[in-house]
């Protein structure tokens, strides 16, 4: 049922306690002092802890084990019992965080009531954590285009050292989901998966939700950084941090402690820290909007993150992963997608990348009215309107040039979105198209497009781009 360690300076009573506890199907193990029990404690936290207050011949006494352990292991429920207790005694107890005061000689009814009620307590805390982790952004990696091979391959090297990452990209490019890949095949995989989110907290609250608040009203309230120990905490658009922030941060960093607001004694936790931006963070170090230091101690290893146009040959595959993730959580249409429906979804612009692309997924199958093929009529068009399949007024950059321009302007750009298309592969772009491969080739060559590589991608671009 549960591990409990009991800690009194009474043998009689650990005795009592335990036998107790055990007939009702809890595991016990007792500590005579404070040394015994802290051993315990770190060398494996218990379920519960049962401590009275005034131990003898002990270099610390309940309520300073009590603080110890708040500071170290928050989450282990503790009750507190005294022979000698005052109501002054059990306030105290209650606001450094004990779960409950029991008064010697305790009823055994009403121990074991309190002992459930912690057990149980916990028990919720520790489901809804894991809750969170499994309603939050998926950890599920999808593609196979090179520029998304060439991300995985990174994030494969730095699963499993402790080394500070900073992630870099466009908005909605699936950061948060490369920090929780990183999370859920580490070592840390266990530990929890903290996100603080720098530009949603209101700046004079940053210190309070990062580090806590101790207050004679409430006791202790831990922060994100405490309910992040031994596992990751994530800085999402760290540019966005407040400056008088980010100093105490790197302190943090440096010294893996801090101090909660309102409090005095230091917190010690063992942290995972990845970050990730949008912005040139170089250009907000000049401009004074962000620490040159604390840059330096994030971004240990970059990795950039590509965007979906430089990964477009997934773009099929992202939308069915999100069809069966939005069916398995929403009941929403299992639908797959038209061929029509794939080459219009890669060659969209996707300025919100993967995220946008999910999206436009969902609106789908909760406007759509059948369970057939997805076809392009179905998706957003200008405006964001339904496409209505109609005819398309002819664009102002082919409508102001004679014939033979206006078809090599059209060829030009036609083939270099397909090739984008494709990832750059040259033979699926001409097996798509209906031209020999070595025609293709002499076609680009004419119309001055050539491949390179951007981003762990082949894209295409004007030669004269590369002059």
């Amino acid at each position: 049922m549960g591990d409990i360690l009991i800690t009194d300076d009474e043998a009689d009573i650990r005795s009592l306690i335990s036998d107790i506890l055990e007939d009702e199907g809890y595991t016990c193990r007792t500590a005579g002092n404070s040394t015994e029990c802290m051993d315990q404690v770190r060398e494996d936290p218990p379920a519960l802890m049962i401590l009275d207050i005034w131990l003898k011949d002990s270099e610390m006494d309940g309520i300073d084990i009590l603080k110890t352990v708040r500071r170290e292991q928050p989450d282990i429920p503790i009750i507190i019992i005294s022979g000698h207790g005052t109501i002054e005694i059990a306030v105290a107890a209650i606001k450094q965080g004990a779960y409950d005061y029991v008064e010697k000689p305790f009823n055994i009814d009403q121990l074991m009531v309190v002992v459930g009620r912690a057990m149980e307590t916990a028990k919720l805390r520790r489901e809804n954590t894991e809750l969170r982790r499994k309603d939050a952004v998926s950890a599920e990696m999808v593609g196979a285009a090179p520029a998304f091979r060439t991300l995985t391959g990174n994030l494969k090297k730095v699963m499993n050292s402790n080394g500070r990452v900073m992630l870099t990209g466009a908005a909605g490019a699936g950061k948060e989901v490369a920090a929780r890949y990183i999370h859920a095949n580490s070592n840390r995989a266990k530990g929890p998966f903290v996100t603080v989110s720098s530009a949603s907290i209101e700046p004079d609250r940053m210190e309070t939700v990062l580090f806590g608040k101790e207050s004679p009203e409430k006791g202790i309230e831990p922060g994100l950084l405490e309910q992040a120990h031994e596992g990751v905490i994530y800085f999402d658009e760290v540019a966005d941090m407040p400056v008088g922030t980010q100093s105490k941060i790197l302190r943090v960093l440096v010294e893996q402690a801090f101090t909660r607001v309102g409090g005095h004694e230091k917190v010690r936790v063992d942290l995972r820290v990845i970050s990730s931006t949008t912005r040139d963070l170089q250009a907000e170090i000049r401009a004074g909007r962000f620490r040159e230091e604390l840059y330096h101690r994030l971004n240990v290893v970059p990795i950039a993150v590509p965007s979906l146009e430089q990964r477009r040959e997934d773009i099929p595959l992202l939308a069915d992963h999100f069809i069966g993730l939005l069916n398995k959580s929403q009941g929403l249409p299992q639908r797959e997608l038209s061929d029509e429906t794939k080459a219009l979804l890669q060659t969209m612009t996707w300025p919100g990348n993967v995220r946008q692309l999910r999206n436009v997924i969902e609106r789908v199958l909760i406007l759509g009215d059948g369970t057939g093929p997805i076809e392009p009529a179905e998706l957003p068009g200008p405006g964001d309107g339904a496409a209505d399949g109609g005819e398309m007024a002819l664009p102002g950059s082919l409508a102001s040039l004679p014939l033979r321009d206006a078809r090599e302007l059209f060829e030009r750009q036609y083939l270099m979105t397909q090739i984008n298309r494709f990832g750059g592969n040259i033979s699926r772009t001409a097996a798509f198209v209906g031209m020999e491969r070595s025609a293709l080739h002499r076609k680009l060559k004419s119309l001055g497009v050539v491949t390179a590589a951007r981003g762990g991608a082949r894209v295409a671009r004007l030669e004269a781009e590369d002059a």
